[in-house]
């Protein structure tokens, strides 16, 4: 069992905790990240990025987070593979205890745990992951322009990648297991008024339909009659949600109804001084890589602050 001690501790390698890394290490706080189960974060598993600013030309998602990791790196950050099983933010350092049974200390703890799209579970579904089947919209709507595209759910999630989608294409269907939506009412009446939206109820996913060149459409089950139907399609989004990676932080730190943990508007700062939420832990709205690595640096840069006055305070003592 190894002790690691640092100015600035990281859980999470995604765009969040490797730009408060980037950050933390020109602030000479020399970081350590610990990179948990899925290093790199959601864009490891996201082929094609088109939105990512500086890049004019499509990138792929796993050489971006590289590119990160390196840059990172290069600055000064210290990479470990771990995941951490437990946390104790009762007192500064913050202490932290890995799979491999490490223990990571830190006067200032980022978390940058992520999220993770729900999926429905049904066959093919990861099959036909980047092959049609997608779970974010605004990352993969604009390779389906001028094509046929379905949205699964029923609720805001839903409603408001459907309406996205018509800005690329003319034929988006919505697709409910439910005879209402759970969306707010806003949402849904700019749903029904969209001609380019329709809407099936009572309708369940059964699998996803593969071709040769990926998707090519949906198996459902009627909810009410039992009766199958297949929708034809190029794409499909699932939108059931997001699942927020905090099991570590319960009743340790406040979160939401939805489990993201909540922070001072505007800020990436939690209750706990000291300790810091950035990334899709703690937005539930945009979800971009671009704003994971922006709160990712205001993370960063909070946390240097902190240290500041905190050192300031001691040397007056």
């Amino acid at each position: 069992m190894t002790t690691h001690t640092t100015r600035m501790l990281i859980i999470g390698s995604g765009p969040a905790g490797l730009s408060a890394a980037i950050y933390g290490a020109r602030a000479g706080m020399q970081p350590i990240v610990v990179q948990g189960l899925q290093p790199g974060g959601q864009l490891t598993i996201t082929t094609d990025v088109e939105n990512y600013p500086g890049f004019r030309d499509v990138i792929q998602g796993p050489w971006l987070m590289q590119e990160m990791q390196a840059q990172a790196e290069h600055v000064g950050t210290r990479m470990l593979w771990d995941t951490i099983t437990e946390v104790d933010l009762t007192s500064s350092p913050f202490r932290a205890i890995g799979d491999s049974g490490d223990v990571y200390e830190g006067d200032t703890l980022v978390i940058a745990t992520g999220a993770q799209a729900k999926w429905l579970g049904a066959p093919s579904e990861q099959e036909l992951s980047g092959k049609g089947v997608s779970a974010c919209a605004t990352c993969d709507g604009f390779f389906y322009r001028g094509k046929k595209v379905v949205v699964i759910g029923g609720g805001n999630t839903a409603v408001e990648e459907a309406l996205y989608l018509t800005n690329h294409s003319p034929d988006v269907t919505l697709i409910h297991r439910r005879d209402s939506l759970r969306a707010e009412k806003i949402l849904q009446d700019r749903l029904f008024a969209h001609p380019n939206i329709k809407v099936l109820w009572n309708k369940a996913v059964d699998h996803f339909v593969g071709g040769e060149s990926g998707l090519i459409g949906v198996a459902l089950k009627d909810t009410v009659t039992g009766e199958a139907s297949v929708e034809p399609t190029d794409g499909a989004f699932v939108a059931i949600g997001h699942a927020p990676s905090t099991e570590l932080f319960k009743g340790k730190l406040e979160m939401d109804d939805g489990g993201y943990l909540i922070v001072e508007p505007g800020t990436p700062k939690t209750a706990i001084p000291g300790v810091f939420a950035c990334g899709d832990v703690m937005d539930h709205i945009y979800r971009q890589a671009v704003t994971a690595a922006g709160t990712g640096c205001m993370a960063a840069l909070d946390a240097e602050r902190f240290l500041a006055e905190r050192d300031f305070a001691a040397s007056k003592a």
